[in-house]
């Protein structure tokens, strides 16, 4: 992977509010200035953002942009699924990130017609052939319900033969987890590229409630130094900056085919990452 062949781009999460669709036009405006190669749009737990992720999705392709809607098993049936592809299509929409997916708290993992990821790349392949680019997820620290970490790369590699063109990970703040994860896919037959998943740090309280939500660990020193900040903003962000552009371009040094950046909604930080590594504007 060249340099000049790497994927650069941005994640969204689907408004509630008016007021989060009137911030989330400015931050993307911003963001859209330096040209990534696509904003992605996530699916809520059990399917609860459907119609969320789809009003932003379109809106961000009529504003000109690459828009990639993520599909989620949970809740979903064959007859939804397939409208859905059916109305991205017809837009013009060329790329999505399909997902298992979390169901809604306190549910189990029922309610649709699919049950792991690799069954939805499979339909929609079946249903639109080689229309969209198909993105799927990755766990460099192993999906938290993972039996074993055998097993969750088992799973991987299954649903990227199941259609998949490529692949984002979860976040991650250890270099060593991503590289060994590549590499052992790559020893089980996955040849597609894994982007890797970033998180800029500016809440450190929101970060870590996430990550022990989704498994991604914070190595015990970076939690430390940020629980040392307590309230002081400002340290955790300028910490938070220095943490994720060293971990960037350890990644881009070792050939990561590109970062896909949780924006969580915001610009800044992932704008100052941007500039501290150079990328291409």
């Amino acid at each position: 992977m060249t340099k000049t062949n790497r994927t650069f781009s941005f994640e969204f999460f689907p408004p509630k509010t008016p007021e989060g669709v009137d911030k989330l036009r400015l931050v993307r405006a911003r963001l859209a200035a330096v040209k990534p190669a696509f904003f992605s749009v996530t699916f809520g737990a059990g399917g609860s953002t459907t119609e969320g992720t789809r009003n932003t999705v379109l809106e961000i392709h009529r504003e000109g942009h690459n828009a990639a809607p993520h599909l989620s098993c949970m809740g979903a049936t064959r007859a939804t699924a397939r409208r859905l592809l059916e109305e991205y299509k017809a837009a013009g929409i060329r790329r999505m990130v399909a997902l298992r997916g979390d169901p809604p708290s306190g549910a189990g993992l029922g309610g649709g017609e699919f049950r792991h990821a690799n069954e939805l790349v499979e339909f929609v392949r079946s249903t639109t052939g080689d229309w969209f680019h198909i993105e799927v997820a990755g766990y460099p620290e192993y999906h938290p319900q993972a039996r074993s970490p055998e097993e969750d790369l088992q799973h991987f590699v299954r649903k990227v033969k199941a259609g998949a063109n490529s692949a984002i990970t979860q976040y991650f703040y250890n270099a060593d987890a991503y590289s060994r994860f590549c590499e052992r896919a790559r020893q089980l037959g996955c040849s597609v590229p894994i982007v890797a998943g970033v998180m800029p740090i500016t809440n450190f309280s929101q970060l870590a409630r996430f990550s022990d939500a989704c498994g991604a660990e914070i190595p015990r020193w970076i939690r430390l130094k940020l629980a040392g900040f307590g309230d002081d903003r400002d340290s955790i962000r300028a910490f938070g900056l220095d943490v994720v552009t060293s971990l960037c371009e350890r990644l881009l040094d070792g050939g990561a085919p590109g970062l896909h950046f949780y924006t969580m909604n915001m610009a800044d930080a992932t704008l100052e990452l941007w500039k501290r590594l150079g990328l291409p504007r």
